[in-house]
């Protein structure tokens, strides 16, 4: 969330911001007009409010006089009844800017590219792209045709976007989640966390989820409880409503959890595989920083879920998104999109943010300056470190060969036991 002051006082900067991100902008109009009825409320109420307080003056004077006030007291109680009439209009016009207020995004950063999509500016690739001699797979085919994925059964249990992972896909998912963590926690010294899958509304409100994002998570019936759509949402309220110490910053945490979206992308797209689902698992991370490092936390984060692709040996590029394909939170926006021989094209497996103080300042995650005691809002920061699913099916089709079996990554042999290919039954 913005700061109410700084809209208030830069609604040129804001409404500016978002054009830049190809929104509607009469957002800002409807603010400004409920802004200019809110100053005017509050000042004639404070103007009625002085005004009975010198006649409630003056009916005191005249009782210790003895003489009459009754044209006081009936002026008192008009103000009075007009005061009391006013200020539920007050109230409602105030709860209407706070709506609106949590309805705007991000301001985002001046490094970010103007435009839509195709303003997104390659920052950089990494890796050879594979050069088969033979016409490669998709990862379903691969991954059925090796019994390692069943989409059917899944079909059967839960309905579309799901997958079963038997077998080695099974093993291989499992040693991808412990490869990621360990890295993450051994190598990047971010602190492991095991939350809970199931969360409250707050905790989507603080994220920025909600209330713009309600259709795209699935909600508990008759309880204040949704799937968790990412680890992003309980890490960050992990410290929630808290004022840290500011020897306590940065703070890294990383985890892995399974998440859940109802909305699985734009329709007729990626609809078979495991690269947009109702269900999948990533290992998240998550940053709170000063304000000062933050941008330079950021680069460290994508550093670090890059790692994961050029120790896995996966093709890449970093993406810098632009203000109109950022998230609605985000003030700068990196994507990793690695590469899909199956189609032939990138594909996104991380997308790294800062966030600033938008998300601190909608969860109370606040600390103190240790010179001069002033307390601040955090900056926080996340990425996926990765999506596992995708990473997956990165794998299936990059190290696929001729004969329809997979090699196995050379950094995942030791949590396989060793294993070296996949191979058909």
């Amino acid at each position: 969330m913005l700061d109410l002051r700084f809209v208030r006082d830069r609604l040129d900067l804001v409404e500016a911001a978002l054009k830049n991100r190809g929104l509607d902008a009469g957002v800002i109009a409807r603010f400004e007009g409920l802004d200019q009825e809110r100053r005017s409320l509050l000042k004639e109420i404070e103007e009625r409010k002085a005004e009975r307080n010198r006649a409630n003056d003056q009916i005191s004077l005249r009782k210790k006089e003895k003489t009459p006030a009754d044209d006081l007291i009936d002026a008192v109680r008009e103000v009075s009844a007009w005061i009391k009439a006013a200020e539920p209009r007050l109230n409602e016009v105030e709860a209407l800017e706070r709506e609106l207020l949590a309805a705007i995004p991000n301001l985002p950063d001046e490094s970010v590219p103007v435009g839509d999509e195709t303003a997104n500016l390659e920052v950089r690739r990494v890796g050879q792209i594979p050069n088969f001699g033979f016409a490669p797979q998709n990862h379903w085919e691969l991954g059925e045709s090796l019994g390692v994925l069943d989409f059917p059964r899944a079909v059967k249990i839960s309905g579309s976007r799901f997958a079963v992972l038997t077998g080695p896909g099974a093993a291989l998912t499992r040693a991808l989640i412990n490869f990621m963590v360990e890295l993450h926690v051994k190598e990047h010294g971010y602190l492991e966390v095991w939350p809970p899958a199931l969360i409250n509304s707050q905790s989507l409100y603080a994220t920025g989820q909600l209330p713009k994002f309600a259709e795209e998570s699935f909600k508990v019936e008759g309880r204040d409880l949704w799937l968790s759509p990412t680890a992003e949402v309980p890490l960050t309220n992990l410290l929630r409503d808290e004022i840290l110490a500011d020897e306590d910053l940065p703070i890294s945490y990383v985890a892995y959890a399974p998440c859940f979206r109802a909305e699985a992308g734009a329709a007729g797209r990626d609809t078979r595989g495991l690269i947009r689902m109702h269900q999948f698992d990533k290992v998240e991370l998550v940053k709170f920083t000063r304000p000062e490092d933050s941008f330079a936390a950021l680069e460290a984060l994508t550093g670090h879920a890059e790692e994961v692709l050029k120790r896995l040996e996966l093709p890449y590029r970093t993406v810098l998104l632009s203000t109109g394909d950022m998230g609605f939170s985000s003030a700068k926006t990196y994507d990793l999109e690695v590469w899909l021989p199956g189609p032939g094209v990138y594909r996104e497996i991380s997308s790294c943010s800062c966030f600033t103080d938008f998300q601190a300042r909608r969860a109370g995650i606040r600390f103190k300056r240790r010179k001069g005691g002033k307390t601040e809002f955090v900056h926080t920061l996340n990425g996926s470190g990765l999506a596992v699913g995708r990473t997956l099916a990165a794998i299936l089709e990059n190290y696929q060969r001729e004969d329809g079996s997979i090699e196995i990554p050379k950094a995942l042999r030791p949590g396989l036991g060793g294993l070296e290919a996949i191979k058909r039954p």
